[in-house]
């Protein structure tokens, strides 16, 4: 969540937005490039916990699959709504000009659907769809400019429906399959140790650089033998490769987590409780400060972040506080 406002920040706030393509090899630099790589790490996370919290949501408290399954459902609909409202609107502060955008809400709205539909099979099937997409979509690369069904499905594009412009950035087979394996590996979780986690977010770490290093399969764009393209994978949508390389080190991460104790007050607790919230505040925030300039340098960007990050800290923590002491249904939404 703290990374993801670091993109957006860039976004709405670097003087070169527009003119120059962080992953433009050519003219990119070392910073700005490794500015926008870090924030891939971003949405698989948000796909596999996705689902991994789905699972912990239903086992802990008892659910039965009709009542995930319905849970699913509304949120998913519910976080599309706000792709087409809210994430609009800051965009644009408009709901009727220009292109609408389907993106990080609308591809985790769809997700959660279809997974509201997948929770209804067998954890082993579920596991093979999961698996299937993430590493066989990359088959479906060679097949372009199918129509607007396609560009929702696997190739980001623009397509006309009645008098607006849709706009698919994040397609959305392969993210399907991230929240199907997130929400499978709860069973995992419940029995492997911290350090097993780790050791399996580092199998799939160097599952990465073998893919990479063979350079036949996993991504659409070969690399050239240099450091920054052997990185640059393709996230619309997500590659094998590019899974691999944001999955593997963020399991790593998980299971280092997973062997310490973290304070209450912690912003990685505060954030990570209140987490839709946390994403309109920033966003919101981060526009506005965007009003107040042309553009800063890579370094202002660095400091608009941490103020965006610490502005929406404290509303965090208070929402934090209210889900603590209220059990209201609403409550479960934000």
């Amino acid at each position: 969540m703290i990374i993801m406002a670091l993109d957006h920040v860039r976004d709405f706030n670097h003087n070169l937005i527009g003119v120059l393509s962080p992953e433009d090899l050519t003219r990119t630099t070392p910073a700005l490039f490794f500015t926008r790589w870090i924030t891939h790490f971003c949405a698989p996370v948000f796909m596999f916990t996705a689902g991994l919290g789905a699972y912990f949501w239903q086992d802990r408290h008892h659910r039965t699959v009709a009542e995930l399954s319905g849970f699913l459902a509304k949120r998913g609909l519910w976080l599309i709504l706000l792709e087409l409202t809210v994430f609009r609107f800051a965009i644009g502060f408009s709901l009727l000009s220009g292109p609408v955008l389907l993106t990080i809400l609308w591809a985790l709205g769809c997700s959660m659907l279809a997974l509201a539909l997948l929770v209804k099979l067998p954890i082993p099937a579920i596991t093979a769809l999961s698996l299937g997409m993430i590493s066989l979509h990359n088959l479906l690369d060679r097949f372009r400019d199918l129509g607007g069904l396609w560009n929702v499905l696997h190739q980001q594009g623009a397509f006309p429906l009645g008098p607006l412009t849709f706009v698919a950035a994040y397609p959305l087979i392969p993210w399907i399959g991230v929240m199907g394996a997130g929400y499978c590996f709860g069973v995992l979780m419940k029995t492997k140790t911290p350090q097993w986690i780790l050791r399996f977010g580092l199998m799939l770490s160097l599952g990465f650089l073998a893919l990479r290093a063979l350079n036949f399969y996993g991504d659409p764009n070969a690399w050239d033998g240099t450091f920054l393209s052997f990185l640059r994978t393709t996230k619309y949508p997500p590659s094998l490769a590019f899974l691999l390389m944001t999955l593997g080190p963020a399991l790593m991460l998980l299971g280092w987590f997973g062997r310490l104790g973290f304070a209450p007050r912690n912003p990685l607790i505060v954030f990570g409780r209140t987490p839709l919230f946390y994403f309109v505040v920033h966003l919101y925030v981060a526009r506005m400060v965007a009003l107040t300039h042309n553009g800063v340098g890579l370094g202002g960007v660095f400091l608009i972040w941490i103020a965006v990050v610490a502005a929406a800290y404290p509303l965090c923590f208070w929402l934090m506080k209210v889900k603590e002491r209220r059990k209201d249904w609403w409550l479960a939404y934000l």
